[in-house]
C-alpha cells in the first residue's frame, strides 16, 4: 500500500533504524517508512509483535522489514542489533530513537526505582542506540559518514502532571540532541526530536484510566487526539531529502497542546464595565 502522503520511492536505498518497532508510533513508523521504499529495521524486547509489524510492512511491496530483539538498555545487546544491521545493509542513514516507557503517577508516589526504570530507558537507552550508531555508522570512520537521527519525546514542555520521570527523561534526550547537533555537525550528522502530544495509540485508549482518556481532547485546542499517523509522516518527512537542513529542532506534533493556558476566551472573561462579554455583545 502507497503512502497517502509522499511520492513513491521518495526513501528508496535508505536503511533506517527504528527502536520500540513492535506497537505504536514505532510500528506506524516502519510501515510509512516501507511504504515510501526504505529498508527498515525494527528491534523491540518481544519478538512475536515485531514479526506483526513485518508483516504488515511486507504488504506494501516496497521497501524491507526485518526484525531484531533487542534491549535498548543493555550496551552488549545494542552494540549486537548495530553489527548486525550493518552486516546485512552495509550502512545505516536514519536512527529513530522510539523505544520509551513511563506509567502514570503523582510525583509523591513514584519510587526511587520506578523513577531509575524510566529514566534508564528513555535516556540511557537512547543513548546507547545513538552513540553506538554513531560511532559505527555515521562518523567518517564508519562505513557510512553522516547520517540522521530523529528522537520521539513528549509534549507539552510546560510540564505533564503524573509524568515527572518521563518528563525529566524527555527534556534530557531533547537537550541532549542539540548538544550533540553541534558536536558532530562536523561528522555531517542531523540530530533532531519529535515531541509527540495525545496521540490515540493502542497503548494510551487501552492502558490508561478511561477517564484521563476521555478528558484528553478537552486539553488540546484542536479539540482531538493525534493519529499515530500524523506522527509516521512527521518522521518519514524528516528522514527524507525535505528535512536535510533540519538539525537541533524540536518539531511538536500535539494540536497546540503545548501552547495550552485553558479554553478560550475563558468563560469568565468580562468587560471594563465588569459584563461578560458575551453578555455585552448580545446587549449591543
Amino acid at each position: 500500500m502507497a503512502s497517502s502522503i509522499f511520492r513513491d520511492g521518495l526513501l528508496d536505498g535508505q536503511v533506517i533504524l527504528v527502536s520500540g518497532g513492535g506497537s505504536g508510533l514505532g510500528r506506524e513508523a516502519a510501515v510509512e517508512l516501507t511504504a515510501l521504499g526504505a529498508d527498515v529495521v525494527i528491534c523491540g524486547r518481544d519478538i512475536e509483535p515485531l514479526r506483526e509489524t513485518a508483516d504488515l510492512c511486507l504488504a506494501n511491496e516496497a521497501g524491507s522489514c526485518s526484525v531484531f530483539e533487542a534491549d535498548i538498555r543493555e550496551a552488549d545487546q545494542v552494540e549486537k542489533l548495530v553489527d548486525a544491521t550493518l552486516e546485512v545493509h552495509g550502512k545505516i542513514d536514519t536512527l529513530v530513537n522510539n523505544a520509551g516507557g513511563q506509567f502514570l503517577a503523582p510525583a509523591e508516589d513514584i519510587s526511587e526505582k520506578g523513577f531509575e526504570t524510566v529514566i534508564r530507558l528513555n535516556v540511557h537507552g537512547t543513548w546507547l542506540m545513538t552513540h553506538t550508531v554513531a560511532a559505527k555508522a555515521m562518523i567518517p570512520e564508519g562505513p557510512n559518514q553522516g547520517g540522521k537521527v530523529i528522537n520521539i519525546t513528549l509534549s507539552p514542555h510546560n510540564g505533564l502532571p503524573g509524568m515527572a520521570h518521563s518528563s525529566a527523561a524527555r527534556a534530557a534526550v531533547e537537550n541532549l540532541a542539540k548538544v550533540l547537533s553541534i558536536e558532530w555537525s562536523r561528522f555531517g550528522i542531523a540530530l533532531n526530536s519529535i515531541a509527540v502530544g495525545q496521540v490515540a495509540t493502542e497503548t494510551l485508549l487501552t492502558k490508561y484510566p478511561q477517564v484521563v482518556v476521555e478528558n484528553l481532547s478537552h486539553s488540546i485546542p484542536a479539540g482531538r487526539l493525534g493519529r499515530p499517523e500524523e506522527v509516521a509522516w512527521a518522521i518519514a518527512y524528516l528522514a527524507s531529502p525535505a528535512g536535510d537542513f533540519y538539525s537541533g529542532s524540536v518539531l511538536t506534533i500535539d494540536g497546540a497542546r503545548d501552547n495550552w493556558l485553558g479554553p478560550w476566551p475563558p468563560q469568565q472573561l468580562v468587560t471594563e464595565s465588569g459584563a461578560p462579554v458575551a453578555e455585552e455583545r448580545k446587549q449591543k
